[in-house]
């Protein structure tokens, strides 16, 4: 049985003092998760991971929201491997939608830090979703399927048994609006079919998110459905009562 997984998206919010005192306010919902056997982590700002690891649970996991494949080098503004790990971070996401909008972000530079990453012994959380027209097109499932190739091209089952995929329906980021959870369940399930094509039974094993507007009066809704893993949750994540919201809906 997979583990269920609640990451939470920080995107570009909170201050290292704010990030702080959510990291010290959080020991109690850490205890209930893991009580629960659910895994919780948190995405803050790069200016803020060190300060989440100092003060939060040590089983709180922190990762990144980016970082660059290569080791060091005349890449102005970026963060390295190394780096991340000099504080003990080990887990990155890659590919969310608004770094492929905004940052040019391609499924295949992803594939370039995935690799790097899983060198490295850490964990790639990689995105994949479709915008409102492809949805409204039909063309969902050759979108992600053409993502989830690219993205995981050219590894060994072995490698991708440490990956964590999150399907973002774009048309359902910050909008309030949402996937059902049978559109979510379809989607998630078709993806872990292509996982099972390119890894075999390792499928079965790799943990698969739902992000798009989740919030505590619904997550359990998606949580119901049997590919979905846990899920990626950006706004309703800032808060401690709304991340500890998150987990009790899992629980259910």
């Amino acid at each position: 049985m997979r583990k269920k997984l609640l990451l939470g998206n920080w995107k570009m919010n909170k201050t290292p003092s704010e990030a702080k005192e959510f990291a010290l306010g959080s020991k109690e919902m850490v205890d209930y998760a893991i009580a629960h056997g659910i895994d919780v982590g948190v995405a803050p700002t790069f200016l803020s991971l060190d300060v989440v690891k100092a003060n939060a649970d040590p089983r709180l996991i922190v990762s990144a929201q980016n970082v660059n494949e290569h080791d060091h080098g005349a890449y102005t503004g970026e963060i390295s491997i190394p780096m991340l790990q000099a504080i003990g971070v080990s887990w990155v996401i890659l590919g969310h939608s608004e770094r492929r909008e905004y940052n040019a972000e391609t499924s295949a530079a992803c594939n370039a830090k995935i690799k790097a990453l899983l060198a490295a012994n850490m964990v790639p959380v990689y995105c994949c979703g479709e915008s409102l027209a492809t949805f409204e097109e039909g063309n969902t499932k050759p979108f992600v399927e053409e993502q989830i190739r690219t993205g995981l091209a050219s590894l060994t089952a072995d490698e991708a048994k440490n990956i964590v995929i999150a399907y973002e329906p774009i048309w359902a980021i910050g909008t309030g609006k949402s996937a059902t959870k049978e559109i979510a369940e379809d989607t998630i399930a078709y993806i872990r079919g292509i996982l099972r094509d390119m890894f075999g039974d390792v499928a079965e094993s790799m943990r698969i998110l739902y992000g798009g507007s989740v919030k505590p009066n619904n997550i359990a809704e998606y949580m119901s459905m049997p590919d979905i893993d846990g899920a990626l949750v950006g706004g309703a994540s800032l808060a401690l009562d709304s991340y500890k919201g998150l987990i009790e809906g899992l629980v259910k």
